[in-house]
């Protein structure tokens, strides 16, 4: 039977990444974080870490850069102590993939979504199947790759024709050439839209919106107006036996459980378990969990008891 609705809250979870060898965060506080990224140690803004850092100002002064926010949202620049290749390669698993600093504060990977490449990983392994997945908001397609190493036929897309290049050239680096891939450039809720008129359908959805952006064709998304919409969109072009759904946010106010109510809602029709919490990065110097996202998931349910995964 489907989730049934009553009165008892959702259990939310904390997931923290692991796993990793050419990740670690080093130390947070004050309103940043001291992470290395393979060889290179940065300094990123962080307002979650309201913290006091737990490591000695020296090991802060030995960073490599520091990005400087800026007053107005989404804004700053990078400070280099020294000169840092344009980019640089980095490893999860049997993953590989490129990172530079740019003109943001990313990198090209966020580490803690690593908790987000595993479960997919391990629910499409599980189906023994080749399920269809499409990733909306793909980015520069680690968890892409991960979904067709696992044996997923994908669907990756993305607004940005830079970040879809990118994507392509981590394909290279991993020796993916074989994997089962299809690039697309559009507007996420367009596209939804157009596979639904075609009648095409997937057995799994990776959600991963941002809080604003803009389409190829300077489309506007907004979090909160649009993603009631674009989950329902995403609903109708389910296979009658979907396998699993996973939505991921960054730097909006919505709560774990606003997440999880969303995608129960989408799944009510399939037999399943809807999970939900927060996914985040555990500091090597005090083992202070620092929150970075929230997330909610639906698996189908042979799948997840079989797995028993949260």
């Amino acid at each position: 039977m489907p989730d049934q609705y009553s009165n008892t809250l959702p259990q939310l979870t904390l997931l923290a990444a692991a796993n990793w060898k050419d990740y670690t965060l080093l130390d947070s506080g004050g309103g940043y974080k001291l992470e290395q990224f393979g060889q290179v140690r940065l300094i990123r803004p962080e307002p979650e870490a309201v913290w006091r850092p737990a490591l000695p100002e020296i090991e802060w002064k030995r960073a490599d850069a520091i990005y400087r926010p800026a007053p107005e949202e989404n804004g700053g620049h990078w400070e280099y102590h020294r000169k840092l290749p344009d980019r640089w390669k980095m490893s999860y698993q049997d993953l590989s993939f490129w990172v530079q600093t740019s003109a943001s504060r990313h990198l090209g990977v966020f580490p803690e979504q690593s908790c987000q490449w595993d479960w997919a990983d391990r629910v499409i392994r599980a189906s023994q199947t080749k399920p269809k997945v499409l990733n909306l908001f793909g980015y520069t397609g680690i968890a892409t790759l991960a979904a067709a190493r696992a044996g997923a036929q994908v669907t990756h897309l993305d607004a940005s024709r830079k970040v879809i290049t990118w994507a392509n050239e981590n394909q290279k680096l991993c020796g993916g050439d074989s994997l089962s891939i299809r690039w697309i450039l559009d507007d996420a809720m367009k596209f939804v839209l157009r596979e639904q008129r075609r009648g095409n359908r997937y057995e799994g959805i990776i959600l991963d919106p941002p809080k604003f952006g803009r389409g190829p064709k300077g489309e506007v998304w907004e979090f909160y107006k649009l993603l009631p919409d674009l989950l329902d969109a995403c609903r109708q072009i389910l296979s009658p036996h979907p396998l699993f759904v996973q939505l991921t946010a960054y730097a909006v106010k919505a709560s774990a459980a606003t997440m999880y109510y969303a995608i129960r809602e989408m799944t009510s029709a399939f037999s399943g378990v809807t999970t939900a919490g927060e996914i985040g990065l555990q500091e090597q110097s005090a083992g202070r969990y620092l929150s970075t996202a929230i997330f909610a998931r639906w698996c189908q349910s042979d799948i997840y008891h079989k797995l028993n995964i949260d």
